[in-house]
């Protein structure tokens, strides 16, 4: 009797898991490490509110935490907006379409919200990160300003502000 192990290659696991007090740890670890700045309190507080709970998610590939994608509600000149606050991936785990996919998901979810609908999205993006920028456009984002001295703590203190209007 021969057993034969076949090398046939598993496709990467790609998850997405809501932001809890459990894990809440994992998510204030990933984001010292992939964003320039400190946040508050009230922001991991907001995070956890079930309101928002489509649009704040952890992104697992092949079972490890590896990026985070955060996301608010609010009112804006009598519409319903989504303001990006946070999306970063780990540096080894970028050039695995997972910015995509994290950004596709909060987009089919904003586009499905109905209590209230969501009319756009909008983020900053530093002004130093073209990279970021580009990105965003690839995703049907349009720049449509820059808001001075957006960063207090870090240079360049301006940033992009990106939109993109949902059908």
């Amino acid at each position: 009797m021969s057993s034969s192990t076949s090398s046939t290659k598993v496709p990467p696991r790609v998850t997405f898991a809501s932001i809890t007090s459990n894990n809440l740890g994992t998510v204030r670890k990933l984001n010292s490490v992939l964003f320039p700045i400190k946040y508050s309190e009230k922001f991991y507080t907001d995070i956890l509110s079930p309101e928002v709970e489509d649009f704040c998610k952890l992104v697992y590939y092949n079972d490890i935490p590896v990026g985070t994608i955060c996301c608010r509600l609010e009112e804006k000149d009598q519409q319903n907006v989504m303001y990006l606050m946070t999306m970063g991936i780990l540096a080894p785990y970028r050039a695995r379409k997972l910015g995509s996919q994290s950004l596709e998901l909060i987009l089919t979810a904003a586009q499905a919200h109905s209590k209230p609908k969501i009319d756009k999205i909008y983020l900053h993006v530093q002004t130093s990160n073209g990279d970021a920028k580009r990105f965003y456009e690839r995703h049907g984002f349009k720049e449509v300003g820059v808001h001075e001295n957006y960063y207090k703590k870090i240079e360049p203190h301006d940033a992009w502000i990106l939109e993109k209007a949902l059908p």
